[in-house]
């Protein structure tokens, strides 16, 4: 990874964390603004960590480099995208898992989090590890390689989709695709939809500060 992930500490003791991506073309800055923004209590004890993606080019963009978990080769008539990068951006993930497990945050206690192409990594992630995480969080995404992963997670997990109606970058059928395969398979996902495009809203926070509470008890 190019660039250290950006921590973001409790006022007081951590006792469980969030791992959180960010989308392609964008930054470990991008959701920074969302841990003021969830208005979690304030003896919360959940850190939060935004990993950066490492800068490549990207096929569909001209080859233009860019922050990418992973390149999409084609958009039609289904994603194409480097499975061997998509695989590398799990393994940092599970990385970081296994980082804040060995700093005493128990598995139970760790959410991954993932925008669009990050959460596309956070599900494979999630889903390969077979690990008893405290959740997944799905934002605006798709999941390549669910079909492929089912088989292995013996772990169900709780899940927090969400997506725009009007979403024309990640459309919605492929959200709701990935929420009904992991369902089928026995994991316990929500399904989200907001009246907006490729991005997050007030109210998907608000739903997301809920999921969050319930989930590490806050």
């Amino acid at each position: 990874m190019s660039q250290a992930p950006l921590v973001i500490d409790p006022p007081g003791a951590a006792d469980a964390c969030v791992i959180w991506l960010h989308g392609l073309g964008a930054d470990r800055f991008d959701f920074v603004p969302i841990v003021d923004a969830l208005n979690l209590p304030a003896s919360h004890g959940v850190r939060f960590i935004f990993p950066q993606a490492p800068t490549r080019p990207v096929t569909i963009n001209g080859g233009m480099p860019m922050p990418s978990w992973y390149d999409i080769i084609g958009m039609a008539p289904a994603r194409a995208i480097s499975h061997e990068q998509l695989q590398e951006s799990a393994d940092t993930v599970r990385a970081l898992v296994d980082e804040q497990v060995a700093k005493g945050i128990s598995l139970e206690r760790i959410i991954l989090a993932g925008f669009s192409q990050g959460g596309a990594v956070v599900l494979h992630a999630a889903l390969q590890s077979g690990l008893p995480l405290a959740g997944v969080m799905a934002l605006s995404t798709y999941g390549p390689t669910i079909e492929d992963l089912l088989d292995q997670a013996a772990v169900k997990l709780d899940m927090f989709f969400a997506h725009g109606r009007q979403d024309a970058m990640v459309p919605p059928a492929m959200g709701r695709l990935a929420h009904d395969q992991v369902q089928q398979a026995g994991h316990r996902p929500q399904w989200h939809e907001y009246s907006m495009g490729h991005e997050v809203c007030p109210q998907e926070v608000a739903d997301i500060r809920g999921w969050l509470q319930q989930r590490l008890g806050l």
